[in-house]
């Protein structure tokens, strides 16, 4: 049966609002009161499902199908790309390759400020440019791990780093998907989130380097600050207003990582800073290798590159999935799989304020879709297997040891991706059930304060949904309504959406547990949450205070 969905289920927006929280409160409310995140994501689902059936009337059967269908997505693309970076760290560490690459970095800086910098913020940054969806994360983490950082700094710095690149990730899939669904231009969207992000994308190593060490450490540290973080803002606002959103976090990415590699011959820190309770012969280079062991210890991590480059390219990933409808290829129908979801493809439909009511309609919009697509050899985690695999011919694994690695692996993260399925379940019952629309409808209702929370409305739904792009294709359209209504720029408060939700990536369940199997830290998800949640909504906020004067003292810095 076709189901309308209702944003005030009863009578009150303060109530419909508290119940609409309710899901997200027990989820995030049982991983801070150290709650196991298997267990803290199964409830909250569970919690999710008793909102979307009985709060908000939804059938049953389509509220359990949003479920499948979120639980799905979680382990395709999500849990398959954190498993094979996982599996190829260990295939490093494994064959002590991982302890030459610990030394070539060390080599550059012992400096612990430095070398976050380098892997955290350059190198996170060109993976999120060139394949998000957790990618950076995992790989980032388990690098900083693996390099002597704390388990929780390791996941924290790196779920930090990953912010002010979220809006161009997946080679500009963020903003390209908000003008699709707002209608508005792609590139001045473009233009403005790059007319918003720069000043961020300089606050970020400081306030990394600041968390480390506090802001002595920055001090200490400023140059090497000033370059990544430079290199990237500049490029990051050129790239973004003059070529589009695709290129945005590669070119950036890999121009501060050389920059700050080319400071590094010419300066290092005056003081060398560890973590205090750091062995002091954990970061000494005290062994040399050759240009050759060096250059063999890093081929996995350029074949990872490579593929997930690769992988992320349109053309290629349109090839890899069978073509276009209308120029198929020899791996059509053999390499993507799509199935409409019974009892919940165009069976949902959404409604005004939050969708255009088409004309000559008085009830609803257009029906939401809901194709469970599995793109087995199009999706990143394939292209970091395959990595994988070339890591082990280069390498020379066994066979069996490869095969082994792989299974101590998968069983290592078996509840991590049961947590990862159930947290997507429940961020897609959310959806389907109308309960994240009546939690964005609350924001509207600020008047002409909007311009400072529109960010955080992006904030909430990257929150919910664990990715810009949810997020954008969620709220975009509800944004430029309410701008219209309110006299404001719908560029400005649409654009506001993503550079607000990158802010959110450090605090959605996903990105936490991906953090903490990365660090191998299951069960400590709660911890992590603890640590970065107050970051979050700091910088949140700043970004709302930027929207805000954009909005009426600073209006030449809007495109057009």
């Amino acid at each position: 049966m076709d189901w309308v969905q209702i944003y005030d289920p009863f009578g009150s927006p303060f109530w419909s609002t508290l119940m609409a929280m309710l899901p997200t409160v027990a989820l995030l409310g049982l991983l801070t009161a150290g709650f196991a995140a298997p267990r803290s994501a199964l409830l909250g689902l569970l919690t999710a499902l008793g909102v979307a059936i009985w709060g908000y009337g939804m059938p049953a059967s389509a509220a359990l199908a949003a479920t499948f269908y979120g639980a799905v997505f979680g382990l395709l693309p999500i849990g398959w790309i954190v498993v094979a970076a996982v599996f190829l760290f260990h295939l490093t560490v494994k064959t002590g390759q991982f302890e030459v690459v610990k030394h070539s970095v060390a080599a550059l800086s012992p400096d612990r400020r430095v070398q976050a910098l380098l892997i955290a913020f350059c190198f996170g940054t060109f993976i999120e440019g060139a394949a998000g969806f957790g990618t950076p994360v995992a790989i980032c983490a388990a690098l900083m791990i693996g390099l002597g950082f704390s388990p929780l700094y390791a996941a924290g710095l790196a779920l930090i780093a990953n912010t002010s690149p979220v809006a161009f990730g997946a080679l500009g899939t963020p903003i390209i998907t908000l003008a699709k669904v707002s209608g508005l231009d792609e590139m001045a969207l473009s233009q403005m989130a790059g007319r918003q992000l720069p000043f961020f994308s300089l606050i970020v190593p400081a306030w990394l380097v600041a968390t480390m060490s506090g802001w002595r450490g920055v001090v200490g540290c400023w140059p090497a600050i000033v370059v990544c973080g430079g290199t990237f803002a500049a490029l990051q606002f050129v790239i973004s207003n003059f070529h589009g959103p695709a290129l945005v976090d590669v070119v950036g990415g890999l121009g501060s990582m050389v920059a700050l590699a080319v400071l590094l011959r010419f300066w290092q820190p005056p003081v060398l800073w560890r973590f205090p309770d750091e062995p002091a012969e954990s970061t000494a280079a005290a062994q040399t290798f050759t240009r050759r062991q060096v250059m063999t210890a890093w081929m996995p991590w350029i074949f990872l590159s490579l593929f997930v480059f690769l992988w992320g390219w349109p053309p290629i990933k349109t090839a890899l999935n069978g073509g276009t409808s209308d120029k198929p290829n020899v791996l059509a129908g053999y390499t993507k799989w799509s199935f409409p979801m019974p009892g919940l493809h165009q069976r949902i439909y959404r409604t005004a304020p939050v969708a255009p009511v088409p004309v000559g309609s008085d009830r609803a919009a257009e029906s939401e879709k809901a194709i469970l697509e599995i793109p087995w050899l199009g999706t990143t985690g394939t292209g970091i297997f395959l990595a994988a695999i070339l890591t082990g011919l280069w390498l020379r694994i066994p066979v069996k040891e490869f095969i082994a690695q792989f299974r101590r692996t998968l069983w290592e993260m078996r509840w991590a991706l049961f947590t990862i399925a159930a947290m997507l379940a429940l961020a897609f019952t959310t959806k389907y059930s109308g309960a994240d629309a009546t939690l964005g409808l609350a924001f509207t209702h600020t008047g002409a304060l909007y311009p400072f929370f529109a960010p955080l409305l992006g904030w909430l739904g990257v929150a919910l949904t664990g990715s810009d792009t949810s997020s954008n294709a969620l709220f975009g359209s509800l944004q430029r309504i309410t701008a219209e209504q309110l006299g404001l720029n719908p560029i400005l408060i649409v654009a506001s959406n993503s550079t607000g939700g990158v802010m959110g990536k450090m605090i959605d369940a996903q990105s936490i547990v991906v953090a903490a199997v990365a660090t191998e830290q299951t069960g400590g998800e709660g911890q992590i949450l603890r640590f970065v949640f107050l970051h979050s909504v700091v910088l949140a906020v700043l970004v709302g205070a930027l929207t805000l004067a954009q909005a009426y003292v600073l209006t030449w810095m809007i495109p057009g």
